[in-house]
């Protein structure tokens, strides 16, 4: 995993609309990644009634909250998060890989952009760093998430041709 994060753009937030989906499951670490998400958000100008979380059990249910809520049409970007940790089985990689691939597929399918913020880790104590430590990947996917939300609300305002 690359520890080097793209440049922050300083983009402004005002106006636009996130939905944030969140796994309950490892909800310390979870709530890690959506307490740094969301104040990255604010932080950047995003009205606290212009983001509406949604919590779902576990990772795997998360995309299809994403779907919900990018399918209402009232979102800029969708911002998905979860926490999956290696155990005596593979369990974690293969939903890990299918939150993955169904994420992608709801972005494709609605034109909303969905930012992939399921960490998926072998180890409790790499989960930690990612989620509530030094490695603010929480804030990395909020900084995505301005980013895809200005893109799409310029393609639409782009004459079509």
């Amino acid at each position: 995993m690359s520890f080097d994060a793209p440049s922050d753009l300083h983009l402004r937030g005002a106006g636009l609309r996130f939905g944030l989906v969140a796994a309950r499951f490892n909800a310390e670490l979870v709530d890690g990644l959506r307490v740094r998400a969301r104040a990255v958000l604010v932080a950047a100008g995003v009205g606290e009634k212009d983001i509406v979380e949604v919590r779902v059990p576990g990772s795997h249910e998360v995309p299809w909250a994403a779907q919900q809520l990018a399918a209402a049409k009232r979102f800029d970007c969708v911002i998905a998060l979860g926490v999956l940790i290696g155990g005596d089985t593979n369990h974690h990689e293969m939903v890990g890989e299918s939150v993955s691939h169904a994420l992608q597929q709801v972005a494709l399918g609605t034109g909303v952009p969905v930012i992939n913020g399921v960490i998926v880790t072998d180890t409790l104590a790499q989960a930690r760093a990612r989620c509530v430590g030094k490695i603010d990947r929480g804030a990395e996917f909020a900084r995505a998430g301005l980013e895809m939300a200005t893109l799409r609300r310029t393609f639409r305002r782009s004459p079509k041709s």
